[in-house]
C-alpha cells in the first residue's frame, strides 16, 4: 500500500508512512505536530480506503490517499484504482435501481407519496397536500407499476399535483407473487 500526498502544487508518492510524514514536515506551512503525526499514523493503519484531507488554514488543506499505484505515472493514469466487484454495468447501477428494473411479471403492492392539489372549501384557493396512496397491481417490473399508477393518476387529480421519482424515498413496492 502506497500513499499519494498532495499540498498544491507539491505532491508525491510514498511507500510508508515515515516517508510521508518527512514529506509533510519539510512543507512548513502544515505545521507537523505529535497530534498530526499520530493520526496520520491511524488513518494509515485503519482499512479506510477513501481519501483523507487535513486543514491547515481556513479553506486550505492537504490530502493523503491510499493507492495499489507502484509509480506517479501509474497514480495519473488510475491503473491502481480500486473497483467494484462484477462487470461494469453492475458496477454503476445500486441495488436499490437494479431491483426497480428487475423484470418478474406478478402482482406488486405499492406505495406512493405525492403532493396533490386541493381546493380549499372556505376560501377557494388551492393548495398541496402530501397524499399516500397505496395499491395492488399487476406489473412486469417496479418500474412498470411505477408507470401504470402516475399514469392512472394524472388523470383523476388536478394536473398541477407533483409525484416524486421512482427511484426516490416516495415510492416502494413489494413483490406479492403470481398468484392472488
Amino acid at each position: 500500500m502506497n500513499l499519494y500526498l498532495r499540498y498544491f502544487d507539491k505532491e508525491t508518492l510514498v511507500t510508508s508512512v515515515d516517508e510521508a510524514i518527512n514529506f509533510l514536515a519539510d512543507i512548513d506551512e502544515v505545521g507537523m505536530n505529535a497530534a498530526l503525526e499520530a493520526d496520520i499514523r491511524e488513518y494509515v493503519a485503519s482499512d479506510v480506503y477513501y481519501p483523507k484531507r487535513y486543514k491547515v488554514r481556513p479553506r486550505v488543506y492537504f490530502i493523503i490517499i491510499k493507492t495499489e499505484a507502484q509509480s506517479m505515472q501509474d497514480f495519473k493514469d488510475k491503473k491502481a484504482v480500486r473497483s467494484a466487484v462484477g462487470n461494469p454495468k453492475e458496477r454503476n447501477a445500486s441495488p436499490a435501481l437494479m431491483k426497480l428494473n428487475e423484470e418478474r411479471f406478478g402482482w406488486y403492492e405499492c406505495e406512493l407519496d405525492f403532493k396533490r392539489v386541493l381546493m380549499v372549501p372556505g376560501t377557494g384557493k388551492f393548495q398541496y397536500r402530501d397524499t399516500h396512496f397505496v395499491v395492488q397491481l399487476k406489473g412486469t417490473s417496479g418500474q412498470d407499476c411505477y408507470n401504470r399508477i402516475v399514469e392512472h393518476l394524472r388523470e383523476r387529480v388536478d394536473e398541477r399535483s407533483q409525484f416524486p421519482s421512482a427511484k426516490g424515498k416516495n415510492f416502494h413496492f413489494t413483490y406479492l407473487g403470481m398468484a392472488k
